[in-house]
C-alpha cells in the first residue's frame, strides 16, 4: 500500500509583510515515488505563521478523501500547535493559557476541521537543513511569495 507525506513550509518578507506557503504531496511505495502534487500560494501582508498555517491546511484540504498521511513541517508553532495546544485553546474559548485571545484562532479552526477526516502523523523537521523535500516545500513558498514582493 502507498504511504502518503506532505511536506509543508510557510515564507515571508518582513514579517508582517508579503508571504508565500507551499506543499509538497508525495505517495511513496517503498522507495518508489508513485505521485507529486505541487501547491503554493501567498499573500500580500501577513505573517510567517499564518503562512505556515496555511500550508498545512491546503495539503489536508486538498486529499479528496480520509487518508492516513505524515506531515512534515519545519514550524514548530504548527506542529506543537496542533498536537499540544489546541485542546486546551478550545477547552478555554480560544483562549491562551495567559487568558489571551488565541493568534490566528481563524486559521487554527480552519487547520482543526480539515485535520479532522484524516489519521495524521505530525513530525517536525530542521528548516533550512538540507532535507530535500522540506527544500522543495520551502522553494515553493518562495514561489508563491514572489507575486507579492514589490520589484527592486
Amino acid at each position: 500500500m502507498a504511504e502518503l507525506y506532505a511536506y509543508t513550509d510557510g515564507a515571508c518578507s518582513g514579517n508582517p509583510g508579503p508571504g508565500g506557503w507551499g506543499a509538497l504531496l508525495i505517495a511513496r511505495q517503498g522507495d518508489e515515488v508513485l505521485r507529486e502534487r505541487e501547491l503554493s500560494g501567498g499573500a500580500a501582508q501577513t505573517t510567517n505563521n499564518r503562512m505556515e498555517l496555511l500550508a498545512a491546511i491546503t495539503a489536508l484540504e486538498t486529499l479528496e478523501r480520509p487518508s492516513s498521511l505524515t506531515l512534515v513541517t519545519d514550524s514548530a508553532y504548527v506542529k506543537d500547535g496542533i498536537t499540544k495546544w489546541l485542546a486546551g485553546w478550545k477547552r478555554n474559548g480560544w483562549k491562551t493559557a495567559a487568558k489571551k485571545p488565541v493568534k490566528n484562532e481563524d486559521l487554527w479552526k480552519r487547520l482543526d476541521a480539515a485535520q479532522a477526516r484524516h489519521e495524521i502523523d505530525w513530525q517536525w523537521v530542521k528548516g533550512h537543513a538540507g532535507h530535500p523535500e522540506n527544500e522543495r516545500a520551502d522553494a515553493l513558498a518562495r514561489a508563491g511569495m514572489a507575486p507579492f514582493k514589490p520589484e527592486k
